[in-house]
């Protein structure tokens, strides 16, 4: 996972931010300060009644800023149980997967309700939506990838993953040595991928999340379904209140804001899944103006992802005295 992790941020170019303007830069930081708000509240309420609770809040605003890879990192840096993990991704696709589903079918449903156009009156015109400029994304199209590029992103998410260990067992104490490391891989991946040589590998994110799945494959085949299936409920209840009063909560100050919902749909796309998915929420609805915006935004979301569970995790924490 540390090394998945590295990889896979090797593909955060600092410099596409800059194609966020206003209301997408906002829609996106509201999705995340929603997220963090409702993982804290609910982590609190749920945390002294579930096993692992305050893991499990860190480990819900990571899948929810950057979907299942996010998770999985949060919970091996809060070093979170092998039953624990599995319980947390049944939930997340228990409740993740049908939202998720609805974000696809999200820009028609919208489009045609004249109660919901009447209500929330902000939106692109079609000629925007369809006008691409210089933008040339393709989706789904076929990936030449070399064994050199394979090789290099190996050898420095290696570097980068020993780098952070050992930085971390110098500088954190052992209660917090593992989420430190992880929050150090992080950032040394971002700061890498802004070499230019490193911005023109082939491939890493692919790679990433193979390694991901990987461990998520593992993980499977040590849960105890007995235990599994008792502690899932809870979970899955915790999992509904984050992902419903996040969203509730970011309608709320992204309409506050006046923020074209197009912006909102692909937030949210981009924060519960990763930028690919958000960008083939565009592609599907044809707004090919921002098919780019949406797979930036999810790029972003899952950089923040880290960073922010861990933090929510520890104040939880040290909220309830764990």
């Amino acid at each position: 996972i540390p090394l998945s992790i590295a990889i896979m941020l090797l593909s955060m170019d600092l410099q596409q931010i800059k194609k966020l303007t206003k209301e997408p830069l906002i829609a996106l930081l509201s999705a995340l300060l929603s997220v963090s708000i409702m993982a804290l509240i609910f982590g609190l309420v749920f945390g002294g009644k579930i096993f692992e609770g305050w893991k499990v809040a860190g480990m819900f605003v990571g899948t929810y800023t950057g979907g299942s890879s996010n998770l999985t990192a949060i919970a091996i840096g809060l070093n979170a149980a092998s039953d624990t993990i599995a319980s947390a991704n049944a939930a997340d696709y228990v409740i993740g997967i049908p939202t998720l589903v609805f974000m696809f079918a999200a820009p028609a449903i919208l489009k045609n309700s004249k109660a919901f156009n009447k209500l929330w009156p902000y939106h692109h015109t079609e000629e925007q939506l369809l006008d691409t400029g210089d933008d040339d994304t393709e989706l789904m199209a076929s990936k030449e990838w070399s064994i050199k590029d394979i090789a290099w992103l190996l050898a420095i998410g290696f570097v980068i993953v020993i780098i952070a260990t050992t930085l971390a067992s110098m500088l954190f104490p052992e209660s917090f040595r593992s989420a430190g490391r992880i929050i150090l891989i992080t950032t040394l991946a971002i700061i890498t991928a802004q070499i230019p040589a490193v911005k023109k590998l082939r491939g890493n994110f692919d790679l990433g999340l193979y390694l991901a799945l990987l461990f998520l494959v593992t993980i499977g085949f040590a849960v105890d379904l007995k235990q599994f299936f008792g502690s899932t409920f809870y979970i899955t209840l915790f999992c509904f209140c984050v992902i419903a009063g996040c969203i509730i909560l970011h309608l709320l100050i992204t309409r506050l804001f006046k923020i074209k919902y197009e912006y909102v749909v692909l937030s949210i796309a981009g924060c519960i899944a990763d930028g690919p998915t958000a960008a083939l929420v565009a592609s599907g609805a044809q707004w090919k103006s921002l098919i780019n915006i949406g797979l930036i935004m999810g790029v972003v979301a899952g950089a923040c992802g880290n960073y922010l569970g861990i933090s929510v995790a520890y104040a939880i924490k040290a909220i309830l005295g764990l």
